[in-house]
């Protein structure tokens, strides 16, 4: 390996760091937040430099599609429901992912690797397996909405949480890495479960997962929001369970004594809260929802922020709460409901709702469509008075809305995502596949009141008299609607930049292999790649800057807009475009 892999020095610079009050309070990432991917793992390492650690998501032998959205819900302004279902790639991919990493990028913070599994004889394989390329190994005993037999099935039992220990440990008793079971809250006495994993031969502790599970319901609708085979149970996340995790580190800590390395976390937002989880016995600070409510370009100024606030109470000051002018105190993920008022059919596959009332946006931006227990999908707003969708029925969640009636209800929430940055260009391109035509209409706009002269290409498979919102883009310039024939893209061959490329901006949306194929015969036209804008429709669960889903290159799509520049994507995210 090209890093150095010293477990005792791992276990030295983080035994007995809550006692050292004049030291500067370190953070660590939380399995599942911000840290989901590669590349984010590297974007906090690189731009975040007052977390310690970096934790990955738990990962499992097999890969692990898990649950349908909804999978995150806001109860009360930075107090979460979760339930996402332990999805991830599969120890296969993730392992090859960080070889890559640990050959490429040598880390300033330790790597600690979450894993998850229902037998000791999984453990065990995950254990060996991410040994390679971690410093600490977290030992997912906790997670409260899981399938039987993992997570808080283990971590419930002092004696199948030791005996899972004790296995482990007997099969890597020599594990470069260091071993750290992740223990549940929900339990009668944790401080006990610590002494028995640490009896069996863990290096340390990390706590506390999230609490619960419970049934978390919309207010408005009185439905469940999450979507999952326990009937809508999740975890509590946030600040909802703060005091309950401060009181699980100090147990643990009096039951563990003072030299075990104890990572502790749960529902820390504040400098205040990071300095009370150091004065409750935590060596190392998680932080992890608190960045559901912070934008991701504020995210390096509010982590320092939370340490330098900490500094100044350890010391005996009051918080200057430095981190809260980064941190939103408004709802993210409410729920309004809006009644269908006309539905529109255009083909066999493609409907155009109208829903009652008006909601203002920009392109770029993009909302979340709720129907209680059958799921939800992001979506672009195409015109946002009346409300108005194009849905193309693609699966189970599209072909629901597709199914609606006039007067039923819609659930929406959001907005989410920044609004495109325009080119300050004389001529514009807008050009659309299939549903993207939603997104044309505000871009239009934009560019109208800017001064732009455009003209609009949409291809679709419908004939040109059907097209969707035809009478609303004829308004502002030439508009060519060309339908596939079999030909899917049909319309890009009608892309001519003329001869000063130079002075046109383009904007794509569609398909990812429409917008691909478009920009390539652009750029060899003579249109520079830094004018050239693709619309990505990526698969983001949350909305918020959670789940990581939504990543292209270091930016989540969620905080900074659906649209990116396309030098930056081949630069960055070349692989979106395969």
């Amino acid at each position: 390996m090209s890093w150095n892999q010293d477990r005792e020095a791992v276990r030295k610079a983080l035994s007995g760091l809550h006692l050292k009050v004049n030291t500067r309070p370190q953070l660590a990432t939380v399995s599942g937040v911000v840290s989901t991917k590669t590349a984010l793992i590297t974007y906090v390492d690189t731009h975040l430099p007052a977390f310690s650690m970096v934790t990955t998501k738990s990962f499992q032998v097999m890969p692990n599609p898990g649950n349908r959205e909804p999978i995150i819900c806001e109860m009360e302004s930075g107090s979460f429901g979760n339930s996402v279902g332990l999805k991830n790639p599969g120890m296969e991919v993730a392992l090859a992912e960080l070889r890559d990493l640990r050959k490429n990028k040598p880390m300033r913070s330790l790597l600690n690797v979450s894993v998850s599994a229902s037998s000791i004889e999984d453990f065990i394989t995950l254990v060996g397996a991410f040994a390679e390329v971690a410093d600490c190994i977290e030992l997912n005993f906790s997670c409260p909405h899981a399938q039987e037999g993992y997570g808080s099935s283990i971590g419930c039992s002092p004696q199948i949480a030791a005996s899972y220990m004790r296995s482990i440990r007997e099969a890597h008793p020599h594990c470069n890495a260091l071993i750290f079971p992740k223990l549940t809250p929900n339990v009668d006495d944790i401080g006990l479960i610590a002494q028995e994993v640490m009896a069996a031969g863990a290096d340390g502790i990390v706590a506390i997962n999230t609490v619960g599970p419970e049934v978390h319901r919309d207010p408005g609708s009185g439905k469940p929001i999450l979507q999952n085979a326990l009937g809508g149970k999740g975890g509590k996340s946030g600040r909802w369970i703060l005091e309950e995790a401060l009181a699980c580190i100090r147990s643990i800590r009096q039951a563990i004594g003072p030299t075990v390395p104890l990572i502790g976390m749960g529902g820390v937002t504040t400098g205040a809260d990071v300095a009370a989880m150091v004065r409750s016995g935590a060596d190392l600070v998680g932080v992890g929802s608190a960045f559901g409510k912070v934008h991701q370009k504020d995210w390096p100024a509010y982590s320092n922020a939370l340490v330098t606030d900490a500094e100044v109470v350890l010391l005996g000051g009051e918080d200057p709460a430095q981190a809260s002018q980064y941190y939103s105190q408004n709802p993210s993920m409410a729920y309004q409901e809006r009644k269908i008022l006309t539905r529109q059919e255009h083909g066999q596959d493609t409907v155009v709702l109208t829903l009652e009332g008006s909601w203002e946006y920009e392109a770029g931006q993009f909302v979340f469509l709720w129907i209680p227990q059958v799921g939800e999908k992001p979506f672009s707003i195409a015109v946002g008075d009346p409300l108005t969708f194009v849905i193309k029925r693609r699966g189970p969640f599209t072909a629901a809305l597709f199914n609606l009636k006039v007067g039923d209800s819609l659930f929406v929430r959001g907005l989410y995502g920044q609004k495109v940055a325009l080119e300050a260009l004389p001529k514009a391109f807008l050009i659309a596949g299939g549903t993207g035509v939603a997104v044309l209409p505000a871009l239009a706009q934009r560019l109208k009141e800017q001064g732009t002269t455009m003209q609009i290409f949409v291809g679709t498979s419908e004939s040109a008299q059907e097209g969707v919102l035809k009478d609303t883009l004829e308004q502002y310039g030439p508009l060519n609607i060309v339908p596939d024939h079999g030909t899917p893209g049909r319309v890009l061959q009608l892309l001519e930049a003329g001869e000063e490329s130079s002075e046109l901006a383009c904007y794509l949306v569609g398909p990812t292999p429409f917008m691909r194929i478009g920009a390539e015969k652009l750029v060899e036209q003579g249109v520079p790649a830094t004018h050239i804008h693709l619309s990505l429709e990526l698969s983001t669960l949350c909305g918020i800057g959670m789940c990581g889903e939504c990543l292209c290159g270091d930016k989540l799509t969620c905080e900074w807009g659906t649209f990116m520049p396309y030098d930056y994507i081949l630069e960055h995210a070349a692989g979106l475009l395969a």
